[in-house]
């Protein structure tokens, strides 16, 4: 049974909620590299993210591991006067409160769901002290800190040096991919919010890219005709993060491969 918590909500308590089997598979790249016995440890429980579900927000207790399956959730730093710019995508190759293992107690961004899905949430309690055993599953969230930080210095650069051109194209591809689809729900203004700019630079461009056919847009929905025909207009950043999550969960020991990789 999966489990909807409402916007900001308390978890429920765990007697109210359906353990999962520790041999149940996994779409997450996390879990999907980690024993059945540290999934148990982990106590993860089902949860449904639904749209604009905020997982963190500035000064909350950070209370939970989560681990997206299907959907996508945006990072973002927001300043005195309400605006907001995002600094952090997650999606299946994501662990979001990674931080709290790294001593964090509240969280200094917000973080809230941009594409509806479900996935899973480990107390950060139980996830701590999986982290200090010093095995698998502390090897792989440091490597994902790394990761995170890779993509934070990259988008940080592309925002300040590359077109809004590249910028969207990179921006598009990098939600399908972490989304793992090709039509989603994003009006112009949350884009053009998201991506520092103004709502009618982001019309403009987005009829530019419908024009040449890369992608369609009608009430708030955007599908992506033409993924390559996009990766060519986006700028190496999104080449630069996307290569880098694809390989973080594949050596969990230095130089030493996994065992336990589907």
């Amino acid at each position: 049974m999966l489990l909807k918590w409402a916007h900001r909500s308390k978890p429920m308590p765990s007697s109210s909620m359906q353990a999962i089997p520790s041999e149940r598979p996994f779409r997450n790249a996390l879990l999907k590299a980690l024993d059945a016995e540290v999934i148990a440890r982990l106590q993860l429980r089902p949860v449904t993210f639904e749209l604009q579900h905020e997982l963190e927000y500035p000064g909350s207790v950070i209370g939970h591991l989560y681990f997206i399956e299907e959907g996508m959730a945006s990072m973002t730093t927001t300043f005195k006067d309400g605006s907001q710019v995002e600094v952090g995508i997650f999606g299946y190759k994501s662990v979001v409160g990674v931080s709290a293992l790294m001593g964090s107690r509240s969280s200094l961004n917000r973080i809230y769901t941009q594409i509806a899905g479900r996935g899973y949430a480990s107390p950060v309690e139980a996830a701590r002290d999986e982290f200090t055993l010093g095995g698998t599953f502390q090897r792989l969230a440091l490597g994902y800190v790394q990761a995170q930080l890779v993509q934070v210095i990259q988008l940080a650069g592309c925002n300040a040096t590359h077109s809004f051109e590249q910028r969207l194209a990179r921006w598009l591809l990098i939600c399908a991919d972490r989304a793992q689809r090709d039509t989603f729900k994003m009006s112009h203004e949350f884009l053009s919010n998201m991506l520092g700019s103004t709502r009618s630079t982001m019309s403009i461009v987005a009829a530019q890219f419908k024009n040449e056919g890369l992608i369609e847009y009608t009430r708030g929905l955007i599908h992506i005709c033409d993924a390559q025909g996009l990766e060519k207009r986006a700028c190496e950043c999104y080449s630069v993060v996307e290569q880098y999550l694809d390989n973080y969960t594949q050596f969990v020991g230095g130089d030493r491969p996994s065992a336990h990789l589907a």
